[in-house]
């Protein structure tokens, strides 16, 4: 125990155990004793390693929404730099903790199971406002047809890049987190066919 709250202590301890040895292959009981406690202590935070899983899972997200939100409003600047620190900001979520939570997205259960409901909304309401800000920053290209079904696909392909960086993290996770989140962030809007800005002075849009 490091003092902490047991709640955290019970995450942190089901983070590592769940990225590391998989979800199906971890008992409540490891967790509890990772976290230094008694599993009949566990109970009284989380009712099973299932929820335990949904706290992890939306917490990757929910961060990300709240700057999606401020990104989307702040429309006194160019939507291509708000959509580079979006992405940026995404991948230092998935990426830059001590687990690698993104993982975490690959589980079969996370797909089919009931409880992740929430999750799955969260995700697609993110993915929702990455595509308004590609739409406004494909918008701002000169000369640049209109292709609603084209957005789509491009959304796609985006949310997709920023989602799979847990596969190439997880196979360089030496990699400085911010080099890769910056060079992803730079790769997202290639593919959008935007230019990549040169962000503003300060720090980086961070999540919250």
């Amino acid at each position: 125990m490091t003092g902490r709250p047991p709640r955290e202590e019970l995450l942190d301890a089901a983070a590592e155990l769940f990225t590391l040895r998989g979800y199906a292959a971890t008992t409540t009981r490891e967790v509890a004793q990772r976290a230094g406690l008694r599993q009949a202590t566990m109970y009284h935070y989380f009712r099973g390693k299932e929820e335990l899983l949904v706290e992890l899972l939306e917490s990757t997200v929910a961060p990300s929404l709240r700057l999606a939100a401020r990104l989307l409003a702040d429309t006194g600047r160019p939507a291509a730099l708000r959509l580079w620190e979006l992405c940026r900001a995404d991948v230092l979520m998935l990426c830059g903790g001590p687990n690698n939570l993104g993982a975490l997205y690959l589980l079969p259960e996370v797909s089919d199971g009931e409880r992740f409901g929430g999750f799955r909304r969260m995700r697609a309401e993110l993915k929702r406002v990455y595509r308004g800000l590609l739409g406004e920053a494909a918008g701002a290209v000169p000369d640049r047809p209109a292709d609603p079904g084209g957005l789509d696909l491009c959304n796609d392909l985006v949310f997709g890049l920023i989602e799979g960086v847990i596969l190439v993290h997880r196979a360089a996770p030496q990699r400085s987190v911010d080099s890769f989140a910056a060079a992803t962030a730079d790769a997202a809007l290639r593919i959008a066919g935007v230019s990549v800005p040169q962000p503003a002075a300060g720090p980086a849009a961070q999540p919250s």
